[in-house]
């Protein structure tokens, strides 16, 4: 059974539940392998050491979200109105996680860019590469913005940065405090960063 085809999957996916739980670095890889429901052996069948099960945890997961992000920020809405949909898509994540095992989980990246970003290299490289593709995805949308003379930012990349800076400050308060209306005020926050016009005004779009 071990090495079936769907015994990576179950490793990958267990890591992350326990990742997201607990941290990384207090994991053992027969942890890892009996929430899996897969033998040790599997374990390296498939990844070389517990790094590199990190890895392929986080390329995994980013791969689900960037394609989320690509679905909500390259829609035909008009550009604030995707960036608010980024925001709603946050916060019901931490929701639909806080419903599934009790807690609020945080986000995987921002967690391990905590733990680890000073202690392991190859991780602390790919977590920037990932926050630097957010970063690009949403400055796309902010420009877009500007140039409906919708917002009054004129650096559009460090805007992008602050609103990245936000959506993950704001997760790790929800994290914190087990709590995901501390992500109520994600939008608002957006916007004012941006320079761009009330709440209400443009989810109305006036």
């Amino acid at each position: 059974m071990g090495r079936t085809s769907d015994a990576r999957e179950k490793i990958l996916g267990a890591a992350q539940s326990l990742i997201e739980l607990r941290g990384y670095s207090a994991l053992g890889v027969a942890e890892i392998c009996k929430a899996a429901g897969v033998p040790k052996g599997s374990f390296y069948y498939f990844f070389a050491s517990k790094e590199a099960l990190a890895l392929a945890t986080i390329d995994e997961h980013w791969a689900e979200q960037e394609r989320a992000w690509k679905h909500i920020l390259t829609g035909a809405a008009e550009p604030l109105q995707r960036l608010r949909r980024l925001c709603e898509a946050t916060e019901a994540a931490q929701r639909a996680g806080q419903q599934s095992c009790g807690t609020v989980s945080g986000c995987l990246f921002g967690n391990l860019t905590l733990e680890l970003s000073n202690q392991t290299e190859a991780i602390r490289a790919r977590l920037q590469e990932i926050f630097d593709a957010q970063v690009e995805m949403i400055d796309a949308v902010i420009a877009e913005a500007r140039a409906r003379d919708e917002v009054t930012v004129t650096d559009t990349r460090e805007a992008a940065r602050s609103v990245v800076a936000q959506l993950e400050g704001q997760v790790l308060f929800a994290k914190l405090y087990n709590s995901t209306r501390r992500l109520g005020p994600l939008w608002a926050n957006c916007l004012a960063l941006l320079g761009a016009r009330a709440p209400g005004e443009v989810a109305a779009g006036l």
